[in-house]
């Protein structure tokens, strides 16, 4: 990574699950057996039928959400509320995190698959509330999911992200592939790299990652 790479860049989107928080947290297991049970609930069928049809959907479509209102007309608040009730007892604040993220320069938003809600509440938890410009959640792309270009054209239009002065950080690869369309910095948050053009930067040190851009090593 060359810190010269990210020169131009003011505008700064960041993921939420897995991204700003460690996997080893596990929230995304929680919403997951969420999910499974709503999808059981709502279609009427067992649970390996339900887990089945998350992971299709989640592969097909982006998000398990997005197959059930496309295939079943699902009402999504009802949906998101639920699934995004769980513990946040595995998340604890990151001064280093907060720190590194404050430091960048230009505008810093959070744009997530989840409900903006739930993404403020994992924020808090991890001392990163007030830190952001601005917080958007599926919700706020109109229910257009990642990886989805509509999702991110809908949501930087509301937030103001201008692409090419823009950088995104994002663990799942297939949502990088828009951002690097629209001429965004990409970077992949994640403990193995992703053989993908579209990536054009890897960490698994968020925190380390932001801090050399604003302070690079000189040799």
């Amino acid at each position: 990574m060359s810190a010269a790479d990210f020169a131009h860049v003011t505008d700064w989107v960041f993921d939420l699950d897995n991204t700003l928080y460690p996997p080893e947290a596990r929230l995304f297991a929680q919403i997951e057996v969420k999910m499974t049970e709503y999808v059981m609930r709502a279609l009427g069928v067992d649970r390996g039928e339900a887990n089945r049809l998350r992971d299709h959907y989640w592969r097909l479509y982006g998000t398990t959400l997005a197959g059930l209102m496309h295939e079943h007309g699902l009402d999504p608040m009802p949906y998101l509320a639920e699934v995004h009730d769980i513990s946040f007892d595995s998340l604890s604040p990151d001064p280093a995190l907060r720190g590194a993220i404050g430091d960048l320069p230009g505008r810093k938003i959070v744009f997530t698959n989840g409900s903006a809600p739930y993404a403020h509440r994992v924020l808090s938890a991890r001392g990163l509330s007030g830190l952001f410009d601005g917080v958007f959640g599926v919700e706020d792309a109109e229910f257009h999911p990642k990886p989805e270009p509509q999702a991110f054209e809908t949501v930087f239009a509301k937030a103001g992200i201008r692409a090419p002065q823009a950088a995104m950080f994002e663990d799942d690869p297939r949502n990088l592939a828009a951002p690097h369309a629209m001429g965004m910095q990409t970077v992949h948050v994640a403990a193995d790299p992703a053989p993908a053009a579209y990536i054009q930067h890897h960490t698994n040190d968020l925190t380390g990652f932001l801090a050399a851009l604003r302070h690079p090593r000189h040799s």
